[in-house]
């Protein structure tokens, strides 16, 4: 194929030509399996097709609610929070409903490679015409797998193809936080390359979790989430497909949060202390903490706003010290 890595494809147009060999005869044991399978991928792409317009039916329900929405918004019934999950609630069920699309197309191209197999050995001698192999959606050459002319195997992957726009985020967390986090939850994604972070939001947490050891070789049972970059695709046009990027899910959101360092805090009892400044001294102040990540801890009471803290505190440290800001 002249197509290289990077290059458009439109649908349907042809990216491979593959020219036939002459298959071995097929035994009755082989040709049974492979009509089994024909049924089988026949009764996947009546899956897919059930699917497809499941996920059409959601999704006209969703643009309904979102019309209703948008009428009791105008009359003061709802807050504008509830009409932007409802709005939110659209781009989710036609994230969806492009899926089921691309589901059914794999499924077609299946059957019709399985139904290829059964035809008559006359059909298939050197004399038959090649195949056109074609594109099954618009978008770019992501990956090829073979460059040169050779004999490839059936089920033989020849490139990959996909579209840059429909980028999907997949990250995998602690299943001990897989309970925290709901489709539609916000997600930010950031040192992915270009300037500032990207806005998303998380389409899917699949329901089963896998064994990943970690890099201090501890086995950890891990799940997938599946997040939709919600920015504008210009905004990220650079991000590709397999790119690593840094992903902040906010499973909680509280306006004017009192946040400290959490390397300021440490155990008092049951609670949490830290040492304010005051003045020229330290002093020890047990306050509630009720909810921290890797680098911010929300305090809840105990801590007035712009209160100046102790980071790092020595473990000879006593309330009273006299310390001094650097």
């Amino acid at each position: 194929s002249p197509l290289k890595q990077g290059d458009s494809v439109a649908s349907g147009a042809v990216v491979a030509t593959l020219w036939p060999s002459v298959p071995a005869l097929l035994d009755e044991r082989t040709r049974a399996e492979e009509v089994a399978r024909g049924s089988a991928l026949q009764a996947t792409l009546a899956k897919t097709q059930a699917s497809r317009a499941r996920a059409s039916a959601a999704l006209a329900q969703a643009q309904a609610d979102l019309q209703r929405s948008q009428t009791l918004l105008q009359q003061g019934f709802i807050s504008p929070t509830q009409h932007e999950t409802a709005r939110l609630n659209v781009t989710l069920r036609q994230k969806e409903l492009e899926s089921a699309q691309q589901e059914e197309v794999a499924a077609r191209y299946t059957l019709d490679q399985a139904r290829t197999a059964l035809l008559p050995l006359n059909q298939l001698a050197a004399n038959t015409p090649p195949f056109a192999i074609r594109a099954p959606v618009q978008g770019q050459v992501l990956k090829i797998w073979q460059h040169s002319e050779g004999r490839v195997a059936a089920g033989t992957p020849l490139m990959e193809i996909g579209d840059p726009r429909q980028l999907e985020v997949v990250v995998d967390i602690l299943t001990q936080d897989a309970p925290q986090i709901q489709p539609g939850t916000p997600v930010q994604l950031m040192h992915w390359g270009g300037p500032g972070s990207l806005n998303g939001v998380v389409r899917r947490v699949e329901p089963g979790a896998f064994t990943k050891v970690s890099a201090l070789g501890v086995e950890e049972q891990r799940v997938n989430v599946v997040i939709d970059i919600t920015s504008p695709p210009e905004q990220w046009a650079m991000l590709g497909d397999g790119f690593k990027v840094d992903v902040r899910l906010l499973v909680q959101v509280v306006e004017k949060a009192v946040k400290v360092p959490v390397s300021a805090l440490f155990p008092v009892g049951s609670r949490s202390g830290l040492f304010v400044l005051a003045g020229s001294r330290a002093e020890l102040r047990e306050v509630e903490v009720s909810a921290r990540n890797g680098q911010d801890a929300w305090v809840k009471s105990g801590l007035p706003v712009d209160t100046v803290v102790v980071v790092y505190p020595d473990n000879q440290l006593q309330s009273g010290s006299r310390v001094r800001v650097r």
